[in-house]
This record gives C-alpha cells, sequence and structure tokens, in this order.
C-alpha cells in the first residue's frame, strides 16, 4: 500500500477534501485501523435519504460512543445540515469527526455550519512522485496522470476506460444529479474545450462563443469545476492583490489523466520534444508543488507572469519569511543558455530567487539561475 503524505492531526476533527478517486476512503481506513470507529457513508443512498429525512437519526448512530471515540462521515456535503450535530456531539459528547468531503459547493452555502475551527482542514490529491517512490514513472503520470486506481489497473485499455468513465460519472453523479446547470448539454461541450484550456489564459467570452452561452454561465462552470475540486485557477501576478484578481487567470485540472480524458487526447500517446508533452510536464509540476504546499502546510501562494510583450514566467512562488521564487519549466533533457533568456530578464531583483527546472539531470548555474532536475528543484523550493 502506498504511503501517503496525508497527515491529519489525531488529537482533534477534521476535514479530509479532494476529488473523487483520491483515495480519501482508502486512507481513512488504514489511518483507523488500529481504533475502533463508527463510519456513516452519504454515498449510500439509504444513508443519504435517511438523515436527509431524519437528521436525528445521525445522533442516535453515535449515542453509544465514548467521549474521545471517532466517528467518519464520508461525503459531508451530502447532507450538509448533519454539520450542526457534529458541532453539538463535538462540544457535549467530546466525540471527534472525520469528515469527508469532495465538492464544497453545498458546504458554502449560506447557513452552512462549518465548525468554527473545531476541525482542522486537509486534502487529498491524485499521487504525488514523493508517495509513488520507485513505482513512479513521469511518461506513465504524464500520460495517465496518477489517480490511486490506476496503479491497480494493468493495460492501457483499462486505464483509458476508467478515465474515461471518471469523467462521465463526473457529469452524471456530481453534476447532473446535483442539478448545479439549469441545462447539463452545454456544460458537458464545456467541458472538453476547458481540459484544451488547460494552462492557458481564460477568455471567458470566446470559450462562451464556442459553448453557446454567456460569459457568466461559463465562469460560473469553471467556479463548478473548483468547487468540485477538478482544478484550481491560478492568478496573474500583481504586489496588489485587489489588481492580481482582476485580471485572467489560468485554470488547470487537478489530474492529467482526466484533463487527457476530457479532451479526448488519451489514445494519443506523448513524446518528448513535442509541444503537448511540454505543456504536460508543465502541468505535472505545477500540480506536484500545489500538492506538496498543501501536504507540507507550507502556506505558499501562487501566481504567473504574463506581460505585454508575451514573456512569461510559468510560476511565481510567494513563501512566507523566504525568498520568491521565479520558476520557469522546461521538458527538456538537456537545457540550454536559450531556454533561460525569459528567467534572465527577470532575475534582476535580489530578493527574487530564479529556478528552472527540467528534465536535465545536470545542476548548472546560468548567471543567476539554478537550473535543476525537476525533483532535486522542488527539494530546493521546499527547503527552508
Amino acid at each position: 500500500m502506498v504511503k501517503r503524505l496525508i497527515n491529519p492531526i489525531i488529537s482533534d476533527s477534521f476535514f479530509l477534501f479532494g476529488a473523487r478517486g483520491t483515495g480519501k476512503t482508502t486512507f481513512l481506513t488504514e489511518f483507523f485501523k488500529d481504533l475502533p470507529v463508527i463510519w456513516v457513508n452519504l454515498l449510500d443512498p439509504v444513508e443519504e435519504d435517511l438523515f436527509v429525512r431524519k437528521p436525528e437519526e445521525f445522533s442516535a448512530r453515535v449515542s453509544g460512543a465514548a467521549p474521545g471515540s471517532w466517528v467518519v462521515v464520508d461525503e459531508i456535503q451530502k447532507v450538509p445540515k448533519l454539520l450542526n450535530l457534529v458541532h453539538h456531539l463535538i462540544e457535549t459528547k467530546k466525540l471527534k469527526f472525520a469528515l469527508t468531503g469532495s465538492s464544497a459547493r453545498r458546504l458554502k452555502q449560506k447557513g452552512v455550519n462549518l465548525l468554527a475551527g473545531r476541525a482542522f482542514t486537509n486534502y487529498a490529491f491524485p499521487l504525488t512522485h514523493i508517495e509513488l517512490g520507485e513505482d513512479f514513472s513521469l511518461q506513465d503520470v504524464l500520460q495517465w496522470g496518477s489517480l490511486p486506481k490506476l496503479f491497480s489497473l494493468t493495460t492501457d485499455d483499462a486505464r483509458a476506460a476508467y478515465l474515461r468513465s471518471y469523467g462521465l460519472n463526473y457529469v452524471t453523479t456530481e453534476i447532473q444529479a446535483e442539478q448545479w446547470v439549469r441545462k447539463i448539454e452545454p456544460f458537458r461541450k464545456f467541458l472538453p474545450i476547458a481540459a484544451q484550456m488547460n494552462g492557458k489564459i481564460l477568455n471567458y467570452a470566446k470559450i462562451a462563443r464556442d459553448v453557446g452561452v454567456d460569459t457568466t454561465t461559463i465562469i460560473s462552470y469553471f467556479d463548478i469545476l473548483e468547487d468540485t475540486l477538478l482544478g484550481f485557477r491560478l492568478d496573474a501576478f500583481h504586489e496588489s492583490i485587489r489588481k492580481r484578481q482582476a485580471q485572467k487567470p489560468k485554470f488547470y485540472f487537478f489530474d492529467l489523466g482526466v484533463k487527457r480524458a476530457l479532451e479526448h487526447t488519451l489514445t494519443v500517446h506523448l513524446l518528448p520534444q513535442t509541444f503537448a508533452y511540454g505543456d504536460s510536464f508543465e502541468h505535472f509540476i505545477i500540480c506536484e508543488i500545489i500538492r506538496l504546499n498543501a501536504y507540507h502546510a507550507r502556506d505558499f501562494s501562487f501566481s504567473f507572469l504574463r506581460t505585454k510583450d508575451d514573456a512569461e514566467i510559468d510560476l511565481i512562488i510567494d513563501r512566507p519569511g523566504m525568498s520568491r521564487v521565479y520558476l520557469e519549466i522546461k521538458s527538456s533533457g538537456q537545457i540550454s543558455q536559450e531556454d533561460c533568456r525569459t528567467l534572465l530578464a527577470f532575475s534582476k531583483d535580489p530578493n527574487v530567487c530564479p529556478i528552472l527546472l527540467s528534465r536535465d539531470p545536470h545542476a548548472t548555474m546560468r548567471g543567476p539561475i539554478k537550473c535543476l532536475f525537476w525533483q532535486d528543484g522542488i527539494k530546493e523550493i521546499f527547503s527552508r
């Protein structure tokens, strides 16, 4: 079994958020294997229906538990009003809760009790290169992503079938069943376009024309992707947070395989030195850094920079108490001076640490720029 980097604090209740298939339930089963635990699975339609109709049955279910006992509630967003009872049981019965969720959409609604700091927040992501260890293959992760289920499948056909069904189940289970959009067909049309826009600056108006809806609807569609933890926006850099939010962001899907399934490119083999390979490598590195920031609780913040003359820094990392990182990501197996040209133009600030990550195994200095093998570079970014 893969040793996960998820590390909840056992002394207190906690949320564990993550998209479907990231291994939340598997992790908690292992995490609590030596403890008596009461399990409530809200993915079970019978359980969900019972607690929607009679939430008091939830209190009855845990009434015999001793103070300090653990209760796991899978997919708490299915019945968010149970959080009022969870709050009450933490205060009066001194019970501890592990609450998983694959969507924050219902939990953002007005009046939902998020326990006011009585439960810490943790996240589950697709597997990182650190968790996979010797089983990690860059080519396989770029091609298929790293959802845990994939590593029990032995053929490419099975992997492709799983990822295609993941996208279909997302539409039918998360979107259509929850009635988060008025018409499902425009949203279906939106998903492959959103996947094609992965890592690009979002032009909401153009996407709206392609889908056949208005711009406000497209913005709401991206909100749904974020709320269901299928991706994240990356804001454009500006020293002013207000101005940063006013500029157009990029969007990245949470997993490379899911993105490729949604854009219908799973059968296209990724080859080094191609544009598609470079895009996938950049996507992979950015996802890894986002995941490790959450797992290590480092409070880094992220943005990208695009100038008026189209010079671009792939990722800017603000690290509290440390120098700001300007990160360039290249999929090359051998770095040249030309690869460093953009970073060199932004490296005059003494408070900036310019780093170039690539597949080149040889660490070099190109002026002020540290050119590092990608794994070594990620370690460097998170070192204190």
